[in-house]
């Protein structure tokens, strides 16, 4: 499946989550910077509200684009043991990367929330969107983080996963919906005719807008 852009995927999702719409105690999440286009799209068409997450990628040392794990602006990391054990990666390099990032997370939040308080997740249905997966580490960290927050029900839906990383959140969430589990599998761009790089100040414009 060929997505035009991610408008385009965020309707097509909206048509296997109507079950949802304009239902209690229900909101939608995004995951930046491009799934919130997606989220945006789904929220406004279902009147859902919308808020925001933040995983950040835990990088391996050397190889900052390879995931050792990942961690949201708060609870705890989600980490990759066996890859961490095979690189040798030591116990300071982890502990000063997770907290670097930690950090990270939370001044993003700041920034894309401003002074709009976070929506309280506690007994809420949780729609976690993202414009595709590839590993899955980022929406594993946001998952954790849902859940720790005491969320009712988590919901995983994105347009576009490989058929591995797919399986795996079948079992992390209570609802996986994904429009296409397409082989062969390198990035989530390749689905997308348009996948702009999606900047700081839409996500923000986005979140004042729902």
């Amino acid at each position: 499946m060929q997505f035009r852009n991610r408008t385009e995927a965020g309707q097509k999702l909206v048509q296997l989550l109507k079950r949802y719409r304009e239902k209690k105690e229900t909101l939608v999440v995004g995951l930046p910077r491009g799934g919130v286009l997606v989220a945006w799209q789904v929220a406004h068409e279902l009147h859902l509200p919308l808020d925001v997450i933040c995983p950040r990628k835990i990088g391996a040392p050397g190889n900052p684009e390879l995931a050792i794990g990942a961690i949201t602006e708060e609870g705890d990391p989600i980490l990759d043991f066996s890859l961490i054990q095979s690189m040798d990666v030591s116990e300071k390099y982890l502990t000063e990367r997770i907290e670097m990032e930690r950090e990270n997370a939370r001044h993003r939040v700041q920034e894309y929330r401003g002074e709009r308080p976070p929506l309280q997740l506690r007994g809420q249905i949780v729609i976690l969107i993202d414009d595709g997966l590839a590993t899955g580490s980022t929406m594993r960290a946001a998952i954790a983080s849902v859940r720790a927050r005491h969320a009712h029900r988590v919901v995983v839906a994105v347009p576009v996963a490989p058929l591995d990383t797919a399986e795996e959140m079948k079992l992390l969430a209570d609802t996986f919906i994904c429009l296409d589990t397409p082989a062969p599998f390198y990035a989530v761009g390749q689905f997308y005719e348009q996948f702009d790089q999606v900047t700081d100040e839409e996500v923000i414009d986005l979140l004042k807008r729902s």
